[in-house]
């Protein structure tokens, strides 16, 4: 099966339907905790700047329990939240000047069994952040957004079947 053929692709007419694939994107991934644990997922985001990136990860963290204050990683670079047994670090690499700050401030340790890993801005850390699992691309659509979930690997390919029931 040729990974890129799996994707999820909805319109998003506003906020409330951005906060409902949070929640379906959080059950999917409590549905595949175990493989969470053994191997991590990788998620990255993509769309412009107010595409709805950061709302989408509030609304994942929302729906997974995390009850805290949800920010946008913009100026710290990294937000790491414990959920139920796991990490979702949420990520932006969008100041980043050059891939080797990916190294230099040693975020490839985030980047296993037990995390979630999403990412924002991630081709200014390419090729040295880890591969994805899935793709999230949100683009301007009418009044709303258009949303498509792509998967990348076999564990991406669960996450999306996950995402169609």
């Amino acid at each position: 099966m040729n990974h890129a053929d799996v994707f999820f692709q909805r319109y998003l007419p506003d906020e409330q339907a951005t906060n409902e694939l949070g929640a379906e994107l959080a059950a999917v991934l409590l549905e595949n905790k175990d493989e969470i644990l053994s191997s991590g997922l990788n998620i990255r985001l993509c769309g412009d700047l107010g595409a709805g990136k950061t709302t989408l990860t509030r609304a994942l963290l929302r729906a997974l329990g995390f009850e805290g204050r949800v920010k946008s990683p913009t100026f710290t670079l990294l937000e790491p939240y414990s959920i139920d047994g796991f990490t979702l670090n949420h990520f932006d690499f969008y100041r980043f000047e050059g891939p080797e700050e990916f190294e230099d401030a040693g975020f490839r340790e985030n980047f296993s069994p037990g995390r979630v890993c999403v990412t924002e801005w991630t081709q200014k850390a390419e090729p040295l952040v880890p591969g994805a699992d899935l793709m999230i691309s949100l683009l301007p659509k009418d009044d709303g957004r258009e949303v498509q979930v792509s998967a990348l690997t076999d564990h991406g390919v669960r996450i999306v079947r996950g995402l169609e029931r």
